[in-house]
């Protein structure tokens, strides 16, 4: 299921937007500003942000400037009261993916949602299909040419990552940030590790693992 992180400060708008979303099928955490965000990406998997701009402790455009170091794939939607040009450009330039001026159409933002989603080529249901390979993130379930691969839960999301966004590089740095935390006390060497441990249990004919020299990493579909 995809998770939607909600970060407004104003309680009964935040609970409608959550409302809202839990009633479209998505799973949905919420934050009172941009410091319990934070807070919140140490702990969990968010698949898109949904913030206000205005909001005490820290604010929306230093919060995406922040996610921005770590996550520059991650899907934001940004709300605001203020509808200027500077407004809105002071939003885009500091990372944010879209826009949205209050007060709110929840049929719209729905539509928006699921544009950023299939931009970012997250699946709707949190699966990712080949011809000899699949992924279940809401279950964690790995199935090889109809069998059940074991792999631990850091093996899962980091495959799992990479191949949501084929071809795409993702530095190691972004990757234990991403899936480890920020304040994980883990190196980079933890990444190379778990590749290692996925090209051993997994070999699709599907996709591959590159090794981007002095980056990272990517998937390649074949």
């Amino acid at each position: 299921m995809i998770k939607i992180l909600i970060i407004e400060d104003e309680y009964n708008i935040r609970k409608l937007f959550s409302k809202y979303l839990s009633n479209q099928g998505y799973e949905t955490i919420e934050a009172e500003d941009g410091q319990k965000a934070i807070q919140i990406f140490e702990k969990e998997h968010i698949d898109l942000i949904i913030t206000d701009v205005m909001m005490p402790v820290m604010d929306g455009i230093t919060l995406v400037n922040k996610i921005r170091i770590t996550h520059p794939e991650l899907p934001i939607l940004m709300l605001t009261a203020l509808d200027s040009f500077e407004d809105k450009e002071k939003g885009f330039i500091s990372g944010a993916d879209d826009y949205m001026v209050k007060p709110i159409d929840l049929n719209e933002m729905l539509l928006r949602i699921k544009a950023l989603l299939r931009r970012y080529q997250i699946a709707s249901s949190n699966k990712i299909e080949l011809k000899d390979f699949s992924l279940d993130y809401q279950s964690g379930e790995c199935i090889q040419n109809g069998n059940l691969l074991e792999l631990s839960r850091k093996e899962f999301q980091l495959i799992f990552k990479l191949l949501a966004s084929p071809n795409k590089i993702f530095t190691r740095e972004q990757l234990m940030n991403e899936i480890w935390g920020f304040d994980s006390e883990s190196y980079d060497r933890t990444v190379d590790t778990h590749i290692k441990k996925i090209r051993e249990h997994v070999t699709s004919e599907a996709f591959e693992i590159i090794t981007v020299r002095g980056l990272g990493y990517k998937a390649v579909i074949k």
